[in-house]
């Protein structure tokens, strides 16, 4: 068994927020983790820099399957760099490309993995990404979608939201925590008890502050204060809103009828599908 713990989710359903909750737990201040230091408490599976140095040449010049390709020997460096259980972030779906995994089974420990309704979620990308939300639900329902190759990261290859969450859930082990994101905004405490659990912390007053210390008001304040470099456009807010049940407010019915027809199973599967649908 490895070492590496990957934090896992389609894109805007969490990550960041389960990041910094690790942080401000294992850190355990007075103060909360500033988001700068949250690279202090793991690593980023799309890194550029971690391919490039494999590579001998910079990533943006590295097509989809050169990637793919380099990614057992990007997370063994990953690993083999920690002196013990390592954090990693990740977006990718639990699959194989060309007969490579996605996600290296060899130095791999465990996975915490963030769910959240596909109707907000498309909200949230379309905001993030600068997109209309007829095209964050075009994304949502592509089974070939990967986020694109830049200078801040390399390409991950998601699927559509379905295939993504049902590679995840579908891993039956003791050693994977599958996390709704609307159970941790109702029920913190238990929830993120949890994630603290699996970590081998048990301490309630050091859970509770890690808790007060990542949430969400807290961290949106935070950027606006300082700033966070993993915001994709300039001048956009990664830590937007934060709520559930956003969808109700912005989506059409039609808009909600194309979700939930492209994704019913797996939506009924974490009790996402409303009332009358």
């Amino acid at each position: 068994m490895g070492n590496i713990v990957w934090l896992a989710s389609y894109p805007k359903s969490g990550n960041t927020w389960l990041r910094a909750f690790l942080a401000n737990l294992i850190a355990n201040r007075l103060a909360p983790v500033p988001l700068a230091e949250l690279p202090s408490y793991g690593r980023l599976e799309a890194e550029p820099e971690l391919y490039s140095r494999i590579a001998e040449r910079p990533s943006t010049e590295l097509d989809f399957a050169e990637l793919c390709a380099l990614r057992p020997q990007v997370h063994a460096a990953i690993a083999a760099a920690a002196t013990k259980t390592v954090f990693v972030k990740t977006h990718s779906m639990a699959g194989a490309i060309d007969g490579v995994p996605l996600l290296t089974p060899q130095v791999s420990a465990g996975s915490i993995y963030v769910v959240r309704n596909p109707l907000d979620v498309a909200i949230s990308m379309s905001h993030h990404f600068g997109i209309d939300q007829d095209a964050a639900i075009d994304y949502l329902n592509n089974e070939n979608s990967a986020t694109e190759n830049s200078e801040m990261f390399v390409s991950e290859f998601l699927g559509s939201w379905s295939q993504h969450v049902k590679s995840w859930a579908d891993l039956e082990s003791e050693r994977i925590l599958i996390l709704r994101y609307e159970d941790l905004l109702e029920k913190p405490a238990k929830w993120f008890g949890k994630v603290a659990r699996m970590v081998g912390t048990e301490d309630r007053a050091r859970i509770e502050r890690a808790i007060r210390h990542s949430d969400f008001r807290a961290l949106a304040e935070m950027e606006k204060r300082d700033g966070f470099v993993e915001v994709p456009i300039k001048g956009k807010r990664f830590f937007r809103a934060g709520r559930s049940n956003q969808w109700r407010e912005k989506l059409s019915r039609e808009q909600v009828a194309r979700i939930i027809k492209a994704h019913r199973e797996q939506m009924q599967r974490f009790g996402y599908v409303p009332g009358g649908h």
